[in-house]
């Protein structure tokens, strides 16, 4: 037991750091595509998606699965997690929002084909997949992108 002429020591803090290290952004960067002679798919798992929903400001929270077919250019991944983290302060509906995402990288890499697979975390007992892709005109890929299993109710 301490007595009171016994100093006790401050709790420390971490100092706040004037930038930080990281902020959300609306840009997607690129990088050339590696490997443009062949078609190889690329897949991103981004499972702490947030948003928030426009008619009642709850947030919202989906599994977002990002496949694509690079044509010449790539995402880059810091760059795409900075992207997901933007939407987090924004209010959509859960398919503007999954379409906005593919729209934005089709604008930035042009690839041959791309498809995002959002999976909702409930809200008022119902569960909702939304499902976006894109073929480059005239692209028919060496064998069809298989479609990712999306099983009932699952409580991801």
């Amino acid at each position: 037991m301490a007595h009171s002429d016994e100093l006790i020591p401050a709790p420390q803090q971490r100092p706040v750091p004037v930038n930080p290290p990281s902020a959300p952004s609306k840009e997607l960067y690129v990088f050339p595509n590696p490997a443009p002679e062949r078609d190889y798919v690329i897949q991103f798992q981004i499972p702490e998606f947030t948003c928030h929903c426009p008619l009642t400001g709850q947030p919202d929270f989906a599994h977002f699965t990002i496949d694509m077919v690079a044509d010449q250019l790539c995402v880059e991944l810091k760059s795409l997690k900075m992207y997901m983290w933007s939407f987090r302060n924004e209010g959509a509906f859960h398919e503007k929002v999954t379409n906005d995402i593919l729209s934005k990288i089709v604008s930035v890499t042009n690839p041959r084909y791309a498809r995002i697979t959002a999976r909702w975390y409930v809200r008022g007992g119902i569960y909702t997949n939304v499902i976006a892709e894109h073929r480059q005109p005239g692209w028919a890929g060496d064998a069809v992108v298989p479609a990712p299993h999306l099983p009932h109710a699952t409580g991801l």
